[in-house]
């Protein structure tokens, strides 16, 4: 399926299932929302990075207006819907002051190995220890996917786009284990170097040479 949806890239990943809030301030986006909510429309959120437009992206929904400014901005609740693939972008549109795009829509395998989640949740539990975060996830752990999770996993902006553009739930299950089997070790060994570093000056009960 080919079709033609407006566009508001930002700099950062939305996966399929995230509910993702946002504040409208540009007058192209105030334009688009206020359309798109009208109309009952969706829109698309491509990635941008280090100022750079990828051909990938999410197509969400606005589920809500939540406020609205007396300037015309506006705080939104959006949620993520499915991937999509820019084929051409249209940057002038007529009357419009946004770009839109020709996108499809990639076949998206979005169930995977239901016993391989526990171990990346308990990784990602270890790693929030590790950085002392309390971070709760918005479903039970028997309903979480790789999209569920991958925002909690300490990826880079970079890597959750490429977490994207993986087309098969058991491809990002793997790609999240391989990077919670990297991250996970390093965390520890800068936690282990932390408290050497917090025992350095402090009175020291040690035994000598027998």
């Amino acid at each position: 399926m080919t079709n033609f949806i407006p566009i508001f890239p930002l700099g950062i990943v939305v996966y399929p299932g995230e509910a993702l809030n946002l504040h409208i301030f540009e007058p192209r986006y105030k334009q688009l929302i206020n359309e798109c909510f009208e109309a009952k429309k969706p829109f698309g959120i491509p990635t941008v990075i280090n100022d750079k437009l990828f051909e990938m992206g999410t197509l969400v929904q606005v589920v809500e207006i939540s406020k609205v400014y007396e300037d015309g901005q506006m705080d939104i609740k959006t949620e993520g819907l499915k991937v999509f693939r820019i084929l051409e972008m249209i940057k002038d549109l007529p009357e419009k002051l946004y770009s839109g795009a020709i996108v499809n829509y990639p076949e998206n395998q979005e169930k995977g190995k239901r016993l391989l989640m526990p171990a990346i949740i308990k990784a990602i539990r270890g790693l929030h220890d590790l950085l002392k975060v309390n971070k709760e996830f918005k479903k039970p752990e028997e309903e979480l996917w790789s999209y569920d999770v991958a925002h909690h996993a300490g990826l880079s902006l970079s890597e959750e786009y490429e977490l994207l553009e993986l087309m098969h739930e058991l491809q990002r299950q793997e790609y999240l284990k391989r990077h919670l089997a990297k991250v996970l070790p390093v965390m520890a060994e800068m936690e282990t170097l932390k408290e050497k570093v917090n025992l350095n000056g402090h009175f020291k009960n040690l035994s000598g040479l027998k």
